[in-house]
């Protein structure tokens, strides 16, 4: 007669913290600290509006590499897609009858969002039928777009020419709404939009799971072309809504506008927590991602110490030394 074996009682699974989440928000936290200490005027609302209003235009630009990066993409031409795209917008707008009005600005509004949508699916069609590296052809497309508002500018600066209608134009990024700014407003109602698409759909657990391993993805009847082509065309559509805050701010787009914004909406995007290899995508990592080069950069501008030009510089270590910690991090996971 044989015994029946009891079997052992499960061993309780630890809770252990998602550090990719954690470490932007401690990250901001600690910043926090050290501009109270450099300067006492940080922590004003005044100075905290104005960081967070600033930090927008590479917040949306994020968003939409989010969805790019998590897909196993890359786009290195959003910067100087944002200076074609306010360029032929203030074509446009001059173009116009030039009286002060919603009317005046919808056609331009509705011209940017639909141009950038245009160069975000040349990206995507081009590195999926053409089956081209995306690094390749997002560098290729920054070179034509930075040439084609040069060209349209005859290297010069393109501007509104109706004062008018630039001060009316003005509120979009200079306004608020119940004390709120209204670039963060929107901002804010693209991340929610953005995290319900990524969380809530098919379509962003797509996305992730091309960036996974598009192999398996493809065996499971996830079209790869299609999703990964859309990802691109978001970052267009994030791109254009980015452009028509950015453009009320000075009124003019030049061949310098943009410059470099691909490397801090990367760079907020891997500081959020997303892997730039694709497979993971934290929307609101990268909101974070933004606000803390903005506060980094402020902090710069009220220290005595160290020279506001060297936040190009000191964006470019962050990059790095997050992909160190990305790869720390793996390799104590695996």
């Amino acid at each position: 007669m044989t015994t029946p074996t009891t079997a052992a009682p499960a061993t309780p699974r630890r809770w252990r913290p998602d550090l990719a989440t954690l470490a932007p928000f401690v990250a901001l936290l600690l910043l926090l600290g050290v501009g109270t200490l450099v300067n006492p005027n940080f922590m004003s609302a005044d100075n905290l509006l104005n960081v967070v209003t600033r930090c927008v235009f590479v917040a949306l630009i994020g968003i939409g590499a989010t969805f790019v990066i998590g897909a196993g993409g890359l786009d290195l031409s959003v910067g100087s897609m944002t200076a074609f795209v306010a360029g032929v917008m203030i074509m446009t707008i001059n173009a116009g009858s030039g009286a002060p009005g919603i009317a005046s600005l919808a056609v331009p509004f509705l011209v940017a969002v639909a141009l950038a949508s245009a160069c975000g699916l040349a990206n995507g069609l081009i590195t999926t039928f053409g089956r081209i590296e995306p690094f390749i052809v997002t560098l290729g497309t920054m070179g034509v777009f930075r040439a084609l508002i040069t060209y349209l500018g005859d290297g010069g600066t393109i501007s509104i020419h109706s004062s008018d209608l630039r001060d009316f134009y003005r509120p979009v990024y200079f306004g608020s709404v119940l004390g709120v700014p209204i670039p963060v407003l929107v901002f804010v109602i693209a991340a929610l939009a953005a995290s319900l698409l990524m969380y809530r759909t098919p379509f962003g657990r797509h996305v992730t799971a091309i960036g996974s391993n598009e192999e398996v993805a493809r065996y499971s009847g996830v079209s790869i072309w299609r999703v990964r082509t859309l990802t691109y065309v978001i970052q267009g559509l994030c791109v254009g809504v980015a452009t028509i805050i950015y453009v009320p701010r000075l009124g003019s787009a030049t061949p310098t506008t943009g410059l470099l914004w691909e490397l801090q909406a990367i760079t907020a995007v891997v500081i959020g927590g997303t892997a730039l290899r694709g497979g993971s995508a934290r929307i609101w990592g990268t909101v974070l991602g933004a606000i803390i080069l903005e506060v980094i950069g402020n902090i710069m501008v009220l220290s005595n110490h160290i020279s506001e030009y060297l936040i190009g510089a000191v964006q470019g270590a962050i990059i790095i030394v997050a992909m160190l910690a990305q790869r720390a991090l793996r390799s104590r996971q695996s």
